[in-house]
């Protein structure tokens, strides 16, 4: 057979990569944090992060993250149910007014309810005798399109009650507006994907710093009232309804303040929520069509995983405020960007960063106890202050579970891509000359 050729340096890249892999964390381990969230996700984002967190680690081959996810199958077997997943739409669906378009009702966030979409639209595909999961994903979907507010230049709210933009969005709604996409066919796909990657750029355009990181909130009224951004002062908001479709305009603070600090968790958000709508887009049917959005936001994550690592400090941990030496140490926002920074080598096979994710690894498995539960986490509702020692964060939870996924997944690829050189003449071209090596039937022992 002819020989594929390989640089040393890749091969010898290959084998680093290889050579550095460790065993995760422990089954048992796993299962406490996982029966930990379950008992403690209540608010709409920490459901919706647990359903995702779930699907990633139980159920991955129903994830975007799996080649194959677009479409997912219509019966679920016993060994691949998502019970856990649907358990959750079914709870939300099932509670949910039918008065409120938003799948959790009076929740004052907007993205936070979509969060839950996604597994809504699982379990309507998966289980078409029951409508009430098309008629909750659609009506949330609405919501968020055509009713919630909007700043001026089309970046949809994170909050229902004034216009203000957080990082947390991200992880949000883009998601389940390019599912929703990649499940419809032609224009519909079309338009749902580009939504959700545009959402995206405006959020970014606004929460973006020079050096590559995001500020978790801005405009609106805002406790951090140091800074006032004068662009900010004029900007006209506006929202729609479905009754009329005409804009109805919604006042705007006479001082608009933006929130400057840079979390951990703020950073995380965005990057993860990028990621997976990065993975609906290249597994869909349109992949080819949205080579450009791809680009961008391969690039934009990117750019947050190595503006955030170096900041990491040498026992591995992030800090809250990550650019801010007084701040307390997050073993949650730590874990969130670990994750995405093990899937992102899996995308670009690019492992530069790989170190700084084992660093991370090591340092949250240090950090859950006895009882598997996270410690040395933000308070994940005030986003500036530890959690206190009696509580505990479901995000965070949520968090460790996406962290072991991605994980796993790195794994298997790298030891698919050192078993692939291993069973194929190879030659390994150095400069202007190649020395043929036959190494087929050769393998590898891990």
């Amino acid at each position: 057979m002819a020989p594929v050729l390989y640089s040393i340096a890749l091969v010898l890249s290959s084998l680093e990569a290889l050579s550095s892999l460790h065993a995760g964390l422990d089954s048992s381990v796993i299962e406490q944090v996982r029966s930990n969230l379950i008992a403690i996700a209540s608010q709409s984002w920490e459901l919706g992060t647990a359903a995702e967190a779930l699907t990633e680690l139980d159920w991955p081959a129903l994830s975007v993250f799996n080649a194959s996810a677009f479409p997912p199958p219509h019966v679920l077997n016993s060994a691949n149910n998502a019970s856990d997943v649907l358990k959750i739409a079914n709870d939300t669906v099932s509670a949910k007014p039918n008065d409120s378009l938003a799948l959790v009702a009076n929740d004052g966030a907007v993205g936070d309810p979509a969060s839950i979409g996604v597994a809504v639209l699982l379990a309507n595909w998966t289980d078409s005798s029951n409508t009430s999961y098309a008629i909750a994903a659609g009506e949330q979907l609405d919501y968020l399109l055509n009713v919630a507010p909007r700043t001026d230049s089309g970046a949809i709210s994170q909050r229902n009650d004034e216009v203000q933009l957080w990082a947390d969005f991200i992880y949000m709604a883009p998601p389940f507006i390019a599912y929703y996409g990649a499940l419809q066919a032609g224009d519909n796909e079309s338009y749902l994907l580009q939504t959700a990657y545009e959402q995206i750029s405006l959020y970014r355009d606004v929460l973006r710093d020079d050096d590559g990181l995001w500020r978790h909130v801005a405009l609106g009224s805002w406790e951090d009232t140091t800074y006032v951004f004068e662009p900010f002062r004029s900007m006209n908001v506006s929202k729609s309804t479905t009754v009329t479709g005409q804009p109805v305009p919604i006042p705007v603070h006479s001082i608009i303040y933006a929130d400057t600090h840079d979390f951990i968790s703020g950073n995380g958000w965005a990057a993860a929520g990028m990621l997976r709508v990065l993975e609906t887009l290249n597994h869909s049917s349109m992949a080819t069509d949205f080579a450009d959005q791809t680009a961008n936001l391969t690039q934009w994550i990117q750019e947050i995983l190595s503006s955030s690592w170096q900041y990491q400090l040498e026992n591995g941990t992030l800090l809250n405020t990550i650019d801010d030496s007084n701040s307390f140490a997050d073993s949650s926002g730590t874990a969130l960007l670990a994750s995405v920074t093990y899937r992102m080598a899996v995308f670009t096979n690019d492992t530069s960063l790989i170190p700084n994710a084992d660093k991370a690894f090591q340092l949250v498995e240090s950090n859950i106890d006895g009882d598997g539960w996270l410690r040395d986490t933000v308070d994940p509702e005030t986003f500036d202050s530890p959690s206190a020692a009696d509580s505990a964060s479901p995000e965070g939870q949520a968090f460790v579970l996406l962290l072991q996924a991605a994980y796993s997944d790195y794994a298997e690829a790298a030891v698919r891509e050192v078993e692939t050189m291993m069973t194929m003449e190879v030659s390994f071209v150095v400069v202007d000359w190649y020395v043929p090596i036959d190494i087929f039937n050769v393998r590898c022992i891990i």
